[in-house]
């Protein structure tokens, strides 16, 4: 295959992810504080339709765990135009509990983009070169939805108006991606897959334990940044721009050092980076504060699975159950936890402080998590 065709695959499985991850997921974020302030959605709702969005996704990746690759093609179609459905179903005006179904259903097809899209390209299409681009199409999709937003903004759009032009753009980028989605699979020679990093494999119970803590680490940011920002001299759209402009390149950048430094230091620093990141806007109230939080977090938080879901497929070879769907299981957990908690934290105290600080006391312990005894260690490569 031809270097052109093998770019334009991973480009258009990139906007599968952009439109069903991107926008379908994570544009709700950047109108979250608009539709709060507008009287659309209370905070608690807003946080009652985050959980059901987290819900939906991992209801749908366990249900997608095993689908026939054959079948990818059609769960990519389905993805995109579900999701295009969804962004307009969220300008019907309507009581806060069909934003919360809609949100359910978007994380549903959520998963079914991000299942989709990876069998699609990495086995129906064999493009396993790929991966990183694929990956970054989330990014690109927070970066895109975040500017619509707020330049819809901007130009004194609704949060009515602006989910109906995130329809239609994602639209825009459907067309784009949906020719490649009928191309032949590829022949039936298998490629051989990329050699083992040469590494020892984490065992399975520390990575579950420690994927679910980054579920939960991760997700408040990236429900709340804008929220967190409101009456600040920053713009929060821009914020949440930053973050998805920060995250687009971030997975090849984790990939690399995955191969340099192994698992554990791998997964450590990034857990590190990230839980600084999350606790930065409590440490300071502070433009560059929040800026800086969403460079970090934002540039971090794809690279968890970026290594994690290697090493799990490593540590499968030793437990009996489906090691991949468990890890999606327990991320899915922390994500619908987090913003329950938040909310009910923020019940009590007014503040998303002590859940931003109970976020990053999560990615803390993850990051302990990854250390190995020095006898361990001596003993066997990184």
């Amino acid at each position: 295959m031809s270097p052109r065709r093998e770019l334009a695959l991973a480009l258009s499985a990139a906007l599968i992810l952009a439109i069903g991850m991107g926008f379908g997921r994570f544009a709700f974020t950047g109108l979250y504080p608009l539709m709060v302030g507008e009287g659309v959605l209370s905070v608690n709702g807003g946080s009652l339709a985050a959980s059901a969005n987290y819900a939906g996704y991992l209801l749908g990746a366990l249900a997608l765990a095993r689908s026939p690759e054959r079948l990818a093609p059609l769960l990519c179609r389905v993805a995109l135009l579900g999701t295009l459905l969804g962004l307009a179903a969220m300008a019907v005006p309507a009581p806060a509990w069909f934003a919360i179904a809609v949100r359910l259903l978007a994380g549903v097809l959520s998963a079914v983009a991000l299942v989709g899209a990876s069998v699609w390209l990495l086995h129906v299409m064999q493009q396993h070169r790929g991966a990183p681009l694929m990956f970054s199409g989330v990014g690109v999709g927070i970066l895109i939805s975040a500017e619509l937003i707020a330049g819809g903004h901007g130009a004194g759009l609704g949060s009515p108006a602006i989910w109906l032009l995130l329809a239609g753009a994602g639209a825009v980028l459907a067309l784009l991606a949906w020719p490649a989605l009928g191309r032949p699979a590829a022949a039936g020679t298998v490629h051989a897959p990329a050699p083992a990093p040469a590494f020892a494999p984490m065992p399975a119970a520390s990575l579950l334990l420690i994927y679910g803590l980054a579920g939960f680490g991760y997700i408040i940011t990236a429900t709340y940044l804008p929220l967190l920002m409101r009456g600040g001299a920053l713009s929060p759209l821009q914020a949440w721009a930053v973050f998805g402009l920060a995250a687009a390149p971030s997975c090849f950048f984790w990939h690399w050092l995955h191969l340099r430094l192994g698992t554990r230091r791998a997964l450590a620093a990034n857990l590190l980076a990230q839980a600084l990141g999350v606790i930065l806007p409590v440490l300071q109230h502070s433009a560059p504060a929040y800026l800086a939080s969403a460079l970090l977090v934002g540039g971090t938080f794809m690279g968890t699975p970026t290594i994690a879901l290697p090493a799990a497929r490593l540590a499968a070879a030793k437990v009996r159950f489906n090691m991949l769907a468990a890890m999606t299981a327990v991320y899915g957990v922390g994500q619908i936890v987090g913003p329950l908690a938040s909310s009910a934290l923020y019940q009590l105290g007014g503040s998303f402080g002590p859940a931003l600080l109970a976020a990053g006391a999560a990615l803390l312990l993850g990051a302990a998590c990854t250390w190995q005894p020095a006898r361990a260690a001596a003993s066997c490569p990184r």
